[in-house]
């Protein structure tokens, strides 16, 4: 009986488990080769030519054209951890894979995946139980550790000659917007500039706005600045509806003109009145309205970006306006320097010397623009890790020092734990020693020799003790300063379990029709069972598998 159509493909029990494992190690395996301070890089060259030169795990997989669903699981596990923490997008990634390596050789000796899968679960809850217990507490005033972290993160990537200074910068620019109960990065603003060297990156405290004045005849340059700032369009009012108006006589038209010349006029004397030197507008300004601010004195940006107008709120302590009409001096902002200055070329306004900025800028360089784009990534996964220490307040050495010290303790916990999960969670041990041995591998060190010096080290009760990616030995890193948040551990260690545990449980892969049709479809819904075919014998799998 023939039930699926003759282009349908499906593949059932082991076969499919295989080629989703294989999947799943493929993109583990592509991205191995970057972890680490001596991680090597890629480079990414799509169709039209683009080229991308990164060794940022989660860079690398978005880049990917990947097209396989297993495959893309991995990938997502990145993403959630770039999300989620900014760093350790490639260890989880190659943990996940690592897991479903060491479950491939558990399925082959017969072992179901629900007890694989059971063992795995079982051995993440006890890895973050062992991290907790072990992480260091780090207090805000703790900035020499903020400092080690944000360096830490750059390791390995293109900003890695000058992450000193650059992790000085992070620190400041995370510590400048954090509020009391929060802490968003979104308002630190990246300017990439191409030109000078790496080490001439430079913070600047307030906000800096890709734009120009829109008059030469505005001053470049205003001192005590009284800052306005509009979300709307200082232009002539439209009508709301459409109308037509038959002009008969020339002085009519004249009344017009004059009308607009005095709405516009009526506009500047409000931001004049109020007291403000320097107007910041989300949309466009009439060249009537440029001529009168220029006359004032007044300094005018248009299309100003809607993040821009709200970091600048932030950092001058202004308040953004719908209506000039009800613009009062209390909406005002106020910065010590608002100038327009060059920038690689390219002429900028810097809003500069506010109260405690709440807002900052990071002007970052270099020789050319692949090598800004690999700075700016190192720079963004750097302010991550120092906002969730912030957040969380603990940290843990690096160097492979979690993955050792937890293999080591799953060990002792598998003999406890009955039944064949013992076998998986073994299994989770030994997966996650794959850190600590590619950390070696890409360093060009023995892989065995060292993994069998970190066991021996923590064996002997040293937590911290790590590898030293550029010796080849093994030290203690929370006196050399390699720390890193514990979420970056926690948080790869639950993405990558997940994923790993929801390929392991899949046992058919069938080519469905267009699942996306019955759910865009207001008025249908998906039947249970994924696609309509969850209802045949053999496919309950599938279910919670597509």
């Amino acid at each position: 009986m023939i039930v699926l159509s003759e282009d349908s493909q499906r593949t059932s029990g082991k076969d499919a488990q295989s080629m989703n494992i294989t999947a799943g190690k493929a993109v583990a395996e592509s991205v191995r080769t970057t972890l680490g301070p001596k991680g090597m890089d890629k480079m990414l060259v799509d169709s039209s030519g683009g080229v991308v030169v990164t060794n940022d795990g989660v860079t690398i997989l978005k880049e990917m054209d990947i097209d396989h669903p297993a495959a893309n699981m991995i990938v997502e596990v990145s993403e959630t951890q770039e999300d989620e923490v900014g760093d350790g997008t490639t260890s989880a990634v190659v943990v996940a894979g690592e897991l479903l390596d060491q479950a491939e050789e558990l399925l082959d000796s017969d072992v179901h995946a629900t007890t694989v899968a059971q063992g795995y679960r079982q051995a993440a809850e006890k890895a973050k139980e062992i991290l907790n217990e072990q992480a260091i507490d780090v207090s805000e005033d703790d900035r020499e550790t903020l400092v080690k972290i944000a360096a830490t993160a750059m390791t390995g990537k293109g900003a890695e000659s000058a992450k000193d200074q650059l992790a000085e910068l992070v620190v400041d620019a995370v510590l400048a917007v954090a509020d009391e109960d929060d802490i968003d990065t979104e308002n630190v603003s990246v300017e990439k500039v191409v030109g000078g060297a790496i080490d001439n990156s430079e913070l600047v405290e307030g906000v800096i706005v890709d734009k120009e004045r829109v008059n030469e005849n505005m001053p470049y340059a205003v001192e005590d600045a009284n800052v306005a700032l509009f979300d709307g369009a200082l232009e002539v009012k439209e009508t709301e509806i459409d109308a037509e108006v038959n002009v008969t006589d020339p002085d009519q038209l004249q009344q017009f003109l004059d009308q607009e010349e005095k709405q516009l006029r009526q506009m500047v004397d409000k931001l004049v009145d109020v007291g403000a030197d320097v107007v910041f507008v989300g949309d466009g300004i009439d060249d009537m309205a440029q001529h009168y601010l220029a006359k004032e004195g007044i300094l005018a940006v248009r299309r100003a970006k809607s993040g821009d107008l709200k970091r600048l709120a932030r950092a001058t302590g202004g308040r953004v306006v719908s209506s000039i009409d009800d613009i009062e001096a209390e909406d005002l902002g106020f910065a010590g320097s608002v100038a327009q200055k060059d920038v690689g070329g390219d002429e900028r306004i810097f809003v500069e010397d506010v109260e405690e900025a709440k807002s900052v800028t990071l002007i970052l360089r270099g020789g050319t623009e692949h090598v800004v784009d690999e700075v700016e990534r190192a720079i963004e996964d750097s302010l991550g890790v120092v906002r969730t220490t912030l957040q969380d307040g603990k940290v843990l050495p690096g160097g492979g020092a979690p993955e050792t010290e937890l293999a080591l303790q799953l060990r002792d916990f598998a003999d406890s734990v009955g039944g064949r999960e013992q076998l998986a969670i073994e299994a989770f041990a030994d997966a996650l020693e794959v850190i600590p041995r590619t950390l070696a591998e890409n360093a060009g060190l023995d892989s065995i020799d060292s993994l069998v010096d970190l066991r021996s080290r923590h064996d002997g009760g040293e937590f911290g003790a790590g590898l030293d990616a550029y010796t080849g030995d093994v030290i203690d890193m929370n006196e050399e300063g390699v720390v890193e948040p514990l979420r970056v551990k926690t948080q790869a260690i639950e993405s990558a379990t997940e994923a790993a545990v929801m390929i392991l449980r899949i046992d058919d892969v069938i080519a469905a029709g267009d699942l996306r049709a019955s759910t865009d479809d207001g008025d249908d819904e998906m039947p249970p069972g994924g696609g309509g075919m969850g209802g045949m014998g053999g496919m309950g799998g599938m279910g919670g598998a597509m």
